[in-house]
């Protein structure tokens, strides 16, 4: 079977693992084993706090084969971004040049860097490893995080938002960033990703631009990835939409890709998760379901997940049928309560 859960120290091997395979532009698993040891102890931190309002916490995933024990893939939610060190983007706006005496309306793009969201939840991380990529498990993956949130929405912010990966040229470098190392930074693109990837961004407010950038002036290939997506970051971003988040003219200060936002109690996910109450049976009939359906239990620092057919609603009861083994799986008994959610394509 396959199960969500927190991550824990023993998950250190698999999780520099998924770093190396990440490669650059992943800024969220940097490849530092200090900094990834210190994600795993914050996130174990985390999960085991009595949270009443979203603070400098971080939640980290894995996804895990119980049958090997194997990682799967890993995905994670900040709670409040940009409280302790600050959360930069550009906004692409558009402002109009007007001269009515010579009749000329002229309205051109800019890009403007700010702190807009400050505050706003981000989810991040959702990694899922190259030979893994198959059926639902990057639809698990991702969706499993919206559940905790519907089930603990005191420990996170009213807006969510989510960091985009960029588009790249055929070396693995961002065709933005040509421009901006050019104009205001002497560095290469690892370096900086880098220094974003362990906490320092202290140069980006010493470097970074203080006046708006009219989009016209900047090279063609520049301007053509602004708000695109890395060709590895389309699924990712097709799932977000699905679930109703949508780009409102932020992006990445280095590689331009789209930071999209929702409102959490609008997120699709968050509205047709429900709860349940658990009844467990041997009887297969009773239990065989038609949907593949994510279920996890309502704890935090003891929660799992779990995605399964072998698994029934019954309206009548508002009761989820669930064998032994997956019970013991989520850690609940008879009559506790646990969320569901509907994975196939199409679910209502």
């Amino acid at each position: 079977m396959l199960l969500i859960r927190p991550i824990s120290g023993t998950d250190f091997p698999a999780l520099l693992t998924m770093a190396q395979e990440s490669g650059a532009g992943f800024t969220s698993l940097p490849l530092d084993e200090q900094k990834l040891a210190h994600k795993i102890v914050h996130s174990e931190q985390s999960f085991a706090a009595d949270i009443q309002k979203p603070g400098d916490q971080g939640y980290l995933f894995v996804l895990e084969d119980t049958a090997t024990g194997e990682i799967l893939g890993a995905s994670g939610i900040e709670a409040a971004v940009g409280l302790s060190n600050p959360l930069y983007h550009f906004h692409k706006s558009t402002v109009v040049h007007q001269c009515k005496e010579l009749d000329i309306f002229n309205p051109v793009e800019v890009l403007t860097v700010g702190n807009d969201y400050t505050g706003a939840t981000e989810i991040c991380t959702l990694f899922l490893r190259e030979p893994f990529r198959v059926g639902l498990n990057g639809r698990f993956l991702s969706k499993v995080r919206f559940m905790f949130m519907a089930e603990q929405p005191q420990r996170f912010s009213k807006l969510v938002i989510a960091e985009m990966r960029g588009a790249a040229d055929e070396q693995g470098q961002p065709p933005f960033w040509h421009w901006l190392r050019k104009s205001f930074f002497n560095m290469d693109f690892s370096k900086a990703d880098y220094l974003i990837g362990v906490g320092n961004k202290g140069f980006i407010a010493d470097l970074m631009p203080r006046y708006p950038i009219y989009v016209d002036l900047l090279p063609e290939a520049a301007r053509k990835v602004i708000g695109q997506v890395h060709e590895n970051t389309v699924p990712a971003l097709k799932l977000l939409e699905n679930e109703g988040f949508m780009h409102r003219g932020y992006v990445d200060l280095f590689d331009a890709g789209p930071t999209v936002e929702a409102q959490l109690k609008q997120i699709k996910s968050v509205r047709q998760s429900h709860r349940a109450k658990v009844v467990i049976t041997q009887d297969e009939a009773l239990r065989k379901g038609q949907y593949q359906l994510a279920v996890c239990n309502c704890e935090s620092r003891e929660f799992r997940a779990t995605v399964t057919d072998d698994c029934r609603f019954d309206p009548d009861t508002h009761s989820l049928y669930m064998s032994p083994a997956m019970a013991d799986l989520l850690k609940v008994n008879e009559d506790e309560l646990v969320r569901y959610l509907n994975l196939d394509k199409g679910a209502k």
